[in-house]
């Protein structure tokens, strides 16, 4: 079991089948908020759909392509991040995130941002740590912002969200930057 304590408020743990309705909840509760830049949504109407999605990761962690995680904040589940993919052989780490709206603004993705890339770039030893963000989310482009990342570009047409495309933003931060951007 993937455990990693972040500090006393907060922590990350591997998604369980037995999360399944907590994780459903928080989805369906913040729908509206969370489909605005996510495009997975209507794909996730019962929580059968959320036993899938941790099936899925619980698969592709065995295999070492991604990792999913659980953001407990003050003994509760609050959202999900983590790795979307892990792909060794680019030797790099693909954070993705959402926060049930009742969690926002307490600082605490930022916080679990910080804590994957340590993971990624000191634990795992990866080189590169990306996030890619909408243009338009600027609560989601803060985060990579805030920690230091360097924006790299814009994919246009990134995504389709439901009815229309979304350019993407792409952040990275190198193994060898992190170290100086932890100090500052």
């Amino acid at each position: 079991m993937f455990v990693h304590g972040i500090d006393k408020d907060l922590s990350l743990k591997l998604v369980e089948m037995r999360d399944a309705e907590r994780i459903f909840e928080l989805t369906d509760r913040s729908r509206d908020a969370l489909k605005e830049w996510l495009p997975w949504l209507d794909h996730t109407k019962t929580v059968e759909d959320t036993k899938s999605f941790i099936q899925s990761g619980a698969e592709n962690f065995a295999l070492g392509k991604s990792l999913n995680c659980a953001i407990i904040y003050r003994g509760e589940l609050a959202g999900i991040a983590g790795f979307n993919e892990i792909n060794e052989a680019k030797q790099t780490a693909y954070i993705g995130y959402w926060l049930d709206t009742q969690y926002q603004g307490k600082g605490i993705m930022t916080r679990v941002a910080k804590a994957l890339t340590d993971y990624a770039l000191l634990e795992r030893g990866l080189n590169k740590v990306e996030i890619r963000a909408a243009v338009g989310n600027r609560k989601s482009r803060n985060i990579p912002s805030r920690l230091g990342f360097t924006e790299e570009g814009v994919i246009r047409h990134a995504e389709w969200l439901y009815d229309h495309f979304v350019d993407h933003a792409v952040y990275g931060m190198l193994k060898s930057e992190w170290g100086s951007v932890k100090s500052q």
